[in-house]
C-alpha cells in the first residue's frame, strides 16, 4: 500500500479527500511526514480518518491539518467533536483553551492525549476538559498516564476535585531522585598503592625480559 501511495503521488496527484478516503484510516498511518504535510487540509472537511493507531509524529502532523482545516469553525460547539479525532497530537496550549469551553471530553479520550501535553495540564484544566466525566478519572488513577500525571500535581490541588485521588506531592515535598553509589569511595591509600604499581609496572616488565633472555 505504501508503494501504491508512493507512486500515486509521484504521478502529481493530490492528496485530497477523495484519495484520503481511499487510503482510510487503515493505510493513513503509513503515511511519511513528507506526504502527510502535502495534504490539504481542507481535504480534512470531507474525509474521515482516525489516526488513534498511528505514530506520535503522524497525530501531530494530521492535528495541525485539521485545527487548520476547522480553524472557521473554532468558536462554534460542533468544533470539538470536528477536531476530536485529532486531538491525540494536541498541544498543551490547545487542550488548556478546550479546557474552557466545557467540551465534557471522555476519559477514554483524555488518556490517549499527547503523553507531554497531558502532563503540563493542573487540575483545574483537567476539570475543565473533562466537565461532568470528571468522576470517571478516579477509576484510572493507578493506571498510566493519570498514575504520573497525578504524581506531578499538589495534593491539595488533587483535593479540590473531590473525586478521591491520592498519591499527589505534600506540601513542603519535593520528588527527587537521589542515585548513590553501589560502592564505597576508595580511600587515599589503596589509590597511592595503585598508583605505585603503575609507577614501577614497566620496571617489572624489562627485569622479566631480561631473566627470559639471560635464562
Amino acid at each position: 500500500a505504501s508503494v501504491a501511495i508512493k507512486r500515486y503521488m509521484e504521478l502529481g496527484n493530490a492528496l485530497n479527500a477523495t484519495a484520503l478516503d481511499a487510503i482510510g484510516t487503515r493505510y493513513v498511518c503509513l503515511l511519511n511526514a513528507t506526504q502527510l504535510k502535502a495534504i490539504d487540509p481542507p481535504s480534512l472537511k470531507l474525509a474521515s480518518l482516525d489516526p488513534s493507531a498511528c505514530s506520535q509524529e503522524t497525530k501531530n502532523i494530521l492535528y495541525q491539518k485539521a485545527k487548520a482545516a476547522f480553524s472557521d469553525q473554532h468558536r462554534l460547539p460542533a468544533y470539538y467533536e470536528l477536531i476530536l479525532p485529532y486531538l491525540g497530537g494536541a498541544p498543551a496550549a490547545d487542550l488548556q483553551t478546550l479546557s474552557r469551553d466545557n467540551v465534557n471530553m471522555n476519559v477514554s479520550t483524555f488518556v490517549t492525549l499527547r503523553r507531554d501535553s497531558l502532563m503540563t495540564l493542573n487540575p483545574s484544566e483537567v476539570r475543565g476538559l473533562l466537565g461532568l466525566n470528571l468522576p470517571e478519572l478516579a477509576k484510572w488513577q493507578y493506571r498510566a498516564p493519570v498514575r504520573e500525571w497525578i504524581r506531578l500535581q499538589k495534593q491539595s490541588e488533587l483535593d479540590k476535585l473531590q473525586i478521591g485521588l491520592t498519591g499527589g506531592t505534600q506540601e513542603g515535598y519535593i520528588n527527587i531522585n537521589i542515585v548513590t553509589s553501589r560502592f564505597p569511595a576508595m580511600s587515599s591509600a589503596p589509590l597511592g598503592s595503585v598508583a605505585m604499581a603503575v609507577h614501577l609496572l614497566p620496571a617489572l616488565l624489562l627485569s622479566l625480559l631480561m631473566m627470559s633472555i639471560l635464562s
